[in-house]
């Protein structure tokens, strides 16, 4: 193991603070920094002698520029849409992931975004608080329940299959199941393989799961939502990019769905004069679906082996580049 800093200990550069336990991990291996602000150009200018980075939101390309002593880019999670994976090629530098230590968290998201929605839950807190007892409790009779809906899950990863499992286990509800193979519709639970157009048209519960790539950009375009039955419920808890918003929200504004759960955003934050914030039927949060106590140990210590492992000269488990192997290890043959 290489030692390049000031305590004698290699740098390890985080975009945010870790876990207790995570930065645990890393005491007498590393020295842990955190990023000061978060802000791309920042994390260039204090990530220059560091051999790992963990990444938390999008860092840019110039990272991996002019920073020789860099082994790693590890996301702290499972995207890597946030990772500059053509820049770190570039530069030999190893990205590797944590793949599904949150996808029961961002599950369990899916469905009290989606319960929310169907049970009114924003229009009924607001109304309680403001107007009384007896207003908020007329929005109850236009709710309605999981029970004999049908669900569509948009992506069968590792997100989608605990969406699966949740939805046929604890509410038995009907699943149809898109992804990019019908084969890969996991055996052994009662799903059926849709076209995204027909799941769009058929599911009361439309759960977006699938990662960010440029085929699944402005997936649910317009077209796809007008598909939407109009009392079907759309929940984003994947990336915000993946739905056209300008389509979205006119549908919301002409009242041809039934609400939306949005947790991503294609910008984000969220600029606080977006439409989404006017309508009764859209329930919004920070990007806090795979967020839990427990979901951020496991990312943490995740991570922080993995960083420990690369500086000790192994390859990560999850090492999502490894066409790099011969590149990185010309720059560091120990």
């Amino acid at each position: 193991m290489t030692k390049n800093d000031a305590s004698g200990l290699p740098v390890i550069y985080s975009t945010h603070p870790l876990h207790p336990r995570a930065a645990a991990m890393l005491d007498g291996v590393a020295r842990l920094r955190i990023a000061s602000r978060l802000d791309p150009a920042v994390f260039v200018a204090e990530s220059r002698d560091a051999e790992a980075l963990i990444i938390r939101v999008p860092v840019p390309p110039e990272i991996f520029e002019d920073a020789p002593r860099l082994r790693a880019a590890i996301r702290h999670g499972a995207g890597l849409d946030m990772v500059p994976m053509e820049a770190a090629a570039k530069a030999g530098v190893l990205v590797a992931n944590v793949p599904g230590v949150n996808a029961r968290t961002v599950a369990e998201y899916v469905f009290f975004a989606a319960m929310a929605l169907l049970r009114r839950f924003r229009i009924i807190n607001r109304d309680l608080r403001e107007k009384g007892w007896l207003e908020a409790r007329e929005h109850t009779l236009h709710g309605n329940e999981l029970a004999g809906k049908t669900i569509g899950i948009v992506g069968m990863g590792d997100i989608g299959r605990q969406v699966a499992a949740i939805a046929t286990g604890g509410f038995g509800l009907k699943v149809l199941a898109n992804t990019r193979r019908p084969e890969g519709v996991p055996p052994g639970i009662n799903i059926a393989f849709r076209a995204l157009d027909d799941l769009m048209a058929e599911a009361d519960i439309i759960a977006i799961c699938c990662p960010l790539t440029p085929e699944t950009r402005g997936m649910i375009d317009a077209a796809r939502i007008r598909r939407m039955k109009p009392t079907a419920v759309i929940v984003n808890g994947a990336r915000g990019a993946i739905i056209d918003d300008d389509a979205l929200v006119a549908a919301l504004r002409e009242n041809r769905i039934g609400g939306a759960a949005l947790d991503v955003f294609a910008t984000q934050p969220l600029p606080r004069d977006h439409p989404y914030f006017g309508f009764d039927n859209v329930v919004l949060t920070p990007h806090m679906a795979g967020i839990t106590e427990e979901s951020m140990e496991r990312m943490g210590t995740g991570a922080a082996a993995e960083a420990i492992r690369v500086l000790s000269g192994e390859l990560p488990h999850n090492l999502r580049n490894p066409e790099v192997v011969p590149a990185y290890r010309a720059r560091f043959p120990d």
